[in-house]
């Protein structure tokens, strides 16, 4: 590996070229799902996440008839990819382009795209509950080429790809994602080094602030080295999971146990040891001599451009990701998207995690749809112990916006902040009277709206953004950043 290599992400250039050609694409219109599967995609939906593309590993997936032998879709360059690549998608030999034309990347490439029959017991995970054959393995990434307005005139499009250290082959599709049918695919393509250790992140061990764990996965199994500080190293421990061990039962079988597989390569921990408390140290990982990563790659989106330009220009000590970890929703391949998006931050500071709302993260109070987003036997069973305890602040996530209550018992309001010198909300909890809840889902999947208003609510707000909290012993200081305009939206104080 050349050790100056910066990234696991391969950028792809996407220029689809509609050269008047031999082949005129067949005009489908979407059909319509069995009542069954609409309704499992119905309740399916805030589980997985289900959308039409979900579930096109569930649809037959044949050759189109009478192929056109002018129509191509090539990609440029064709050597094997380095880290960061930047390739060039040309689909050409398109008569009259439609609506319903998609181009997918498939991984690997030698995967079976045709039919899977053993796999029917994992079709109401995807909401479909159509006939074999179907699908065995789904597409990485898909895109719709009517999605370019200028598909006529030739534009360029970006899409992102990161190393998944297997091939990959690019597919021209039509008949969109109800009724697909392949008109023509790539070649493969592979990763110039599918061993380069990559997406390392950063986690506490406890609060000496002397040691931290480095977590980072590679296509080598073997033990790896972090080398840090003056001189110091450690060797990996080595630890990977196979298709058995995935979560499943009979009543709502994971895609992961099934199509959502993808092989994860192997996970690498080590624990850097000796660390001085508020000092700044360098590191690289990966097999000592050789492949060695050296951290540095800009944010991709809204949210981590802000938390990476928050984190490059102030001291942080740590990153809080409460709940709702990745959305692979039983698709392993996105674990490797989610590494890659946070390693700008997650290589730097202290990445720490909570579980997400399948194991028990939902709010006790919000102002979105509170039926389906609030656990009932879970605000019985976990309120009283926040006021038992004294909790200062509760933080959730499940439901994504973010919302700030008064200090709420019950659905009442037991205090109300007021106004400091600088117009701050203040929760003087001298007196304790009840915990202040906040919501703080809104750092990167689809927003929600407020269907309701209560008396507990005081600020609700559906924009995408992060929280940064000062805490010393007396004081927690908070302010919602908008991602976008980077404006402080909602700030608080709460002193004892």
């Amino acid at each position: 590996m050349d050790p100056s290599s910066s990234s696991g992400i391969l950028k792809l250039l996407l220029l689809l070229t509609a050269i008047l050609g031999y082949y005129s694409t067949t005009s489908y219109a979407a059909s319509s799902l069995h009542p069954l599967a609409a309704r499992s995609l119905d309740e399916h939906r805030n589980y997985t996440a289900i959308s039409d593309f979900r579930v096109v590993n569930r649809r037959k997936l044949l050759t189109c008839p009478d192929p056109n032998p002018y129509l191509r879709i090539t990609v440029s360059p064709n050597t094997p990819m380095s880290d960061v690549e930047y390739l060039t998608v040309t689909v050409s030999g398109v008569l009259i382009p439609d609506s319903s034309d998609w181009v997918a990347m498939i991984s690997p490439s030698s995967e079976n795209v045709t039919d899977c029959p053993s796999s029917e017991a994992y079709y109401l995970q995807t909401g479909d509950t159509s006939s074999l054959p179907l699908l065995c393995q789904y597409p990485v990434k898909a895109q719709y080429v009517s999605n370019d307005p200028n598909y006529l005139s030739c534009k360029n499009k970006q899409c992102q790809v990161v190393n998944i250290r297997t091939d990959i082959e690019f597919v021209f599709f039509t008949g969109g994602f109800d009724i697909p049918c392949i008109l023509t695919r790539s070649s493969p393509l592979t990763f110039a080094n599918p061993n380069m250790p990559l997406n390392g992140h950063l986690s506490s061990i406890d609060s000496s602030g002397a040691s931290m764990r480095l977590t980072w996965v590679s296509g080598n199994g073997a033990p790896q080295q972090v080398q840090y500080g003056n001189g110091m190293s450690q060797t990996s421990v080595v630890s990977t999971f196979t298709q058995a061990d995935m979560c499943t039962n009979s009543d709502l079988p994971s895609p992961a146990a099934d199509f959502g597989w993808h092989d994860p390569g192997f996970i690498h921990s080590a624990i850097m040891k000796g660390l001085q408390p508020s000092s700044t140290f360098f590191y690289r990982y990966g097999r000592a001599f050789q492949n060695f990563y050296i951290v540095n790659e800009p944010g991709s989106i809204s949210v981590i451009n802000a938390v990476t330009d928050q984190v490059n220009s102030v001291n942080v000590d740590s990153i809080f990701h409460i709940g709702d970890i990745s959305y692979a929703t039983g698709f392993l391949v996105e674990w490797d998207f989610f590494l890659s998006l946070i390693k700008p931050v997650a290589s730097k500071v202290s990445y720490m995690t909570a579980i997400g709302n399948h194991e028990r993260h939902r709010p006790m109070y919000t102002s979105s749809n509170p039926v389906t987003s609030v656990d009932p036997l879970f605000v019985v069973a976990v309120e009283p112990l926040l006021l038992q305890y004294k909790v200062d602040l509760a933080l959730f996530g499940h439901v994504h916006n973010y919302e700030r209550t008064c200090a709420v018992y019950q659905g009442q309001c037991l205090a109300v902040p007021t106004k400091d010198a600088n117009g701050v909300d203040t929760y003087n909890n001298t007196n304790y009277s009840a915990p202040v809840q906040a919501i703080i889902g809104m750092a990167g999947f689809t927003l929600d709206n407020f269907t309701n208003t209560n008396s507990w609510s005081l600020v609700r707000i559906s924009e995408f953004g992060y929280v940064r909290v000062n805490v010393t012993a007396t004081e927690l200081y908070w302010e919602f950043v908008d991602s976008i305009t980077r404006n402080v939206e909602d700030s608080f104080r709460i002193i004892k």
